[in-house]
C-alpha cells in the first residue's frame, strides 16, 4: 500500500509542477526523495514476497 502511495505522490507532484504551483528546483528535490523512498519500499516488498514463498 505504501509503495502505491509513493507512486501516487510522485504523480501528484508532477501535476502540481506542470500546473505551475511548484517551482522546478523544489519539485526535483522532493521527487528525488520520493524515488529513493519508492526504491526502499520496493526492496522491502520484494524481500517480503521471497520470504513468504520460502
Amino acid at each position: 500500500m505504501a509503495y502505491k502511495e509513493s507512486l501516487e505522490a510522485k504523480y501528484s507532484l508532477s501535476l502540481l509542477k506542470g500546473a505551475g504551483y511548484l517551482d522546478d528546483t523544489a519539485t526535483q528535490s522532493v521527487i528525488k526523495e520520493a524515488d529513493e523512498l519508492r526504491k526502499i519500499l520496493f526492496s522491502v516488498l520484494k524481500t517480503t514476497r521471497i520470504n513468504i514463498k520460502n
